[in-house]
């Protein structure tokens, strides 16, 4: 069984913690990489996308848009 990672990012000036799934933290990392984008750079775009839902969930919800294009 694997555990979610939590991990500690800067994100628009303030400090934040998100957990997620490994494989969420992977893609999301693959998805930054492929947009040539730091990893901060684009859970800071989600986050301001994210429409009321917890970060977490915003970035699942972005990553399988991702997969669905």
């Amino acid at each position: 069984m694997n555990r979610d990672l939590k991990r500690s990012l800067t994100i628009a000036g303030h400090r934040t913690s998100l957990s997620l799934e490994p494989e969420f933290w992977a893609a999301l990392n693959d998805a930054a990489r492929a947009e040539g984008k730091s990893l901060a750079a684009l859970v800071g775009e989600i986050d301001s996308q994210r429409q009321g839902r917890n970060l977490s969930s915003a970035i699942r919800v972005y990553l399988l848009n991702q997969s669905r294009q």
